[in-house]
């Protein structure tokens, strides 16, 4: 009796062993593409050369231009903007005099500095 029940609980339980997913041959539709609407501000970046006047790091660069006389100023906003020919982040301070290049954008009445690469 014993081995009945067993033999008739395997057989009822091996169907659902063996039974693989029904497959479902339905194809899903095609995506549609739909325009992309971007919307915001073009940022245009511009850039400056002239040598160094005095740098506050992470702060304030003075740059004195060839072009002019007067002194311009950028505003640094972070770390890792100074950087040299080959795209290295430049570690040390910048010493008044060395020949830089500043691209940065207009923000307003300010000058923010994108990046500053070291031409000497």
């Amino acid at each position: 009796m014993k081995k009945l029940i067993v033999m008739l609980g395997c057989l009822l339980i091996a169907p659902l062993a063996f039974a693989q997913p029904s497959s479902t041959d339905k194809k899903q539709p095609a995506s549609t593409t739909e325009p992309v609407k971007v919307t915001g501000t073009i940022i245009r970046t511009t850039s400056e050369e002239g040598a160094a006047a005095s740098y506050q790091p992470r702060s304030t660069l003075v740059v004195r231009q060839d072009s002019s006389n007067s002194p311009g100023r950028f505003v640094l906003n972070g770390r890792g903007h100074v950087v040299n020919k080959a795209g290295e982040i430049v570690q040390a301070a910048v010493k008044p005099g060395t020949r830089v290049r500043v691209y940065y954008a207009n923000m307003g009445d300010l000058r923010m500095i994108d990046h500053v690469v070291i031409v000497d």
